[in-house]
């Protein structure tokens, strides 16, 4: 990558508030209103985020959607449906790379263990969960005194309210806020275009613009057994986006690191991400080679490898920022910066100490990282039928303590949503969870060494591909009225079963509760520090910043705009002829091959409709499916991926070449009408409502 020229303006750093760039995640109950008048002359108004906000939805598979109709149609990235349209396809009936389109409402057909949350309202409850914590309580006691207070607050507006109530983390620990969300599971799949073309150019354009994708997903969201309706729906722009126009994103933004110190930033170049690469170039590796043997191979691992291709380029590019000298010399010198106007300051001494505390902490947690990820976050263990073992053994014993001295998870306010995903019948493939089994304990006696004596308890005497194979061959966890019946039982029944895979989990789990004991004591000496530093930077530049991105719904804005490169003007907009130019200068070779009906329909379209655009929105992986709307609120697009320069967004923001991309509303009914002949769907798009 080469050295960004980044923009002087970083809010993430506090200091000072964002006027110029287009910058910021923003909580949608500290939106950017002055920024936006003065740039661009446009108020927001409480009823326009109110209706956007209850148009937007949050996928349980990880991304963003957004109801556009008044009969529960959602809309989302293909990509991000892709988990539940695997898990719908058989070896006869590949979905996720022929497409679907249900005609009628009984053909929509039910997704598996698929949930949608829509959010409805934010209560700041910082002071009620720091209050809970004694002035000066050890790390560990802290700890558990705010986890007892967070589930204390989400069971009691549970209670009173029904919705999913989730306490949320920001400003690394220096505010909590109860996010109350609506929750669907009866989501149906309505429409999805093949892969080939919702992915056009695959990994080698992936991260690239220009870009030719129609990469959307259409869903439908029941309640007993019928069309949900929705008061708020975003009314679709049959125009679209266009050059230079004020633009604005809804979505679940995932994870950034903007307001980490230059110590936990050097930690995460040196340390954190060189594992997580060398994690995901290995199973790349594995499930491509697995995959060539066969269709079907390649049919089931399709989805997961999809993933773990879009992870690898990602933090490829991440990690590319953080060798970026310019990057991390601004970040530098902000902190220096900063650090200064606190020493001038004797009432913030303890966020001049909290610097250093982080510094010592990071040493700390990396000293058990490694042992950390491999057991407690289950590397060391790549298998579904791993995974509801972990979950089946640790409900026994985790159900009958009080609420708030669980563990997280187990939480009565995430009851449902536990449940919904330990009881899918989703299908669960022997072989491939062998393969994936086995590479991953080699991967355990690599990292941790064979004579480690948990390694040899895992191991049992055997190869790490003959113990995968006879714990992935020998358990039950893969029957769902076999977990129903120990989640029941609780502990004894779980302890009388006898199972094998569950017994595996037993042998890791009291290292691993314990390694998780530390990590989140420590998790909360940071959050302590980064309060600190929070209190300081409000005190001092008032709470014109956002906090960095949880996978909570936040609101972007940007302009529709290309940028210039190797001295070239990059247009803003491309078009579907671009996509069939691009196909015939790779020769229709795949991945640059597009379906049948697409090369058959080729006359029918209008080649001229835009089908991708780029524009300055500040985004992250999480955004994709988010919807793109105009001043008036109306759909004009769908974000679904980033170009390269983008991937340092993680750690800074950057308007000079980083863009977001994103699938033009025009092209998306074009391709509806004239190449997939789906006319009704078009038209509930346009209307907001079914025929």
């Amino acid at each position: 990558m080469k050295p960004l020229v980044l923009t002087a303006m970083f809010s993430a750093l506090a200091l000072g508030p964002v006027t110029q760039a287009d910058e910021g995640m923003w909580l949608y109950t500290n939106p950017p209103r002055e920024q936006i008048r003065a740039k661009y002359g446009f108020e927001l108004t409480d009823p326009w985020l109110d209706h956007l906000m209850k148009s937007s939805v949050r996928f349980n598979s990880g991304g963003s959607g957004s109801f556009v109709s008044e009969d529960g149609l959602v809309i989302s990235n293909h990509h991000v449906g892709a988990d539940a349209l695997q898990k719908v396809s058989t070896e006869k009936k590949n979905l996720l790379q022929e497409g679907f389109y249900a005609r009628t409402a009984a053909e929509e057909i039910p997704c598996v263990d698929l949930e949608l949350n829509v959010l409805q309202s934010i209560e700041d409850v910082t002071a009620r969960v720091n209050a809970a914590v004694s002035a000066g309580a050890p790390a560990e006691e802290a700890f558990k005194a705010r986890r007892r207070a967070i589930a204390e607050i989400e069971k009691e507006s549970l209670g009173k309210t029904g919705l999913r109530s989730d306490v949320v983390t920001l400003y690394q620990g220096g505010a909590y806020h109860l996010y109350r969300t609506k929750k669907y599971t009866e989501v149906r799949l309505v429409f999805a275009p093949e892969q080939q073309i919702a992915f056009f150019g695959g990994d080698p354009d992936n991260f690239e613009y220009p870009r030719f994708d129609l990469d959307i997903c259409l869903f439908r969201v029941y309640e007993n057994g019928r069309p949900i309706k929705v008061p708020h729906h975003l009314a679709w722009s049959v125009k679209g986006a266009q050059p230079d126009e004020l633009t604005f994103v809804s979505g679940h933004p995932g994870h950034t690191d903007r307001l980490l110190t230059m110590a936990e930033l050097e930690y995460q170049r040196d340390v954190a991400y060189p594992y997580a690469l060398d994690r995901l170039k290995r199973r790349e590796v594995l499930l491509t080679a697995w995959s060539a043997r066969s269709e079907e191979n390649a049919r089931r691992a399709k989805d997961e490898l999809f993933g773990i291709q879009n992870s690898r380029k990602a933090r490829d590019g991440g990690h590319a920022g953080l060798y970026d000298p310019v990057l991390m010399k601004v970040k530098a010198d902000a902190e220096t910066a900063f650090r200064a106007r606190l020493k001038s300051r004797p009432e913030f001494a303890d966020a001049v100490a909290a610097y250093d505390t982080l510094a010592g902490i990071q040493r700390s947690v990396g000293a058990i990282a490694l042992r950390y990820k491999l057991l407690e976050l289950g590397n060391a263990f790549s298998a579904d039928c791993f995974g509801i073992a972990r979950t089946v053994l640790r409900a026994g014993d985790e159900r009958p303590k009080a609420n708030g001295e669980r563990l997280r998870e187990f939480s009565d306010s995430g009851r449902e949503s536990l449940e919904l995903d330990l009881f899918s019948d989703k299908p669960i493939h022997t072989d491939l969870e062998t393969l994936t089994f086995a590479d991953s304990l080699t991967g355990l006696a690599e990292k941790v060494g064979v004579s480690d004596a948990l390694v040899q308890r895992v191991l049992a005497g055997k190869s790490p591909r003959a113990r995968a194979a006879e714990l992935i061959q020998t358990t039950k966890v893969r029957d769902v009225a076999f977990r129903k019946q120990l989640y029941s039982g609780g502990a004894a029944a779980v302890s009388a079963a006898h199972d094998p895979m569950i017994e595996l989990a037993r042998v890791v789990d009291g290292e691993a509760r314990e390694l998780r004991r530390q990590i989140e004591s420590l998790d909360e000496s940071r959050k302590q520090a980064h309060a600190a530093i929070a209190r300081a930077r409000f005190a001092l530049d008032g709470a014109s910043s956002y906090p960095d991105a949880t996978f909570t719904l936040r609101l972007s804005y940007g302009v529709v705009k290309g940028y210039e490169e190797g001295g070239q003007q990059i247009p803003p907009l491309t078009t579907i002829a671009g996509l069939y130019q691009r196909a015939e200068s790779n020769k229709f070779k795949p991945p640059f091959d597009l379906p049948v009906r697409w090369v058959k329909k080729r006359s029918a379209v209008n080649l001229a409709t835009p089908l991708n655009f780029i524009g300055t929105h500040d985004i992250i992986g999480g955004n994709s499916g988010s919807p793109v709307v105009n001043r008036a609120g109306e759909f004009v697009g769908i974000i679904f991926d980033g170009n390269l320069q983008s991937l340092v967004l993680d750690f800074a923001y950057e308007d000079v070449q980083a863009r977001s991309l994103s699938v033009h509303s025009a092209g998306i009914l074009e391709s509806l009408r004239h190449v997939y002949g789906v006319k009704d769907l078009a038209d509930e798009l346009v209307t907001g409502r079914r025929r």
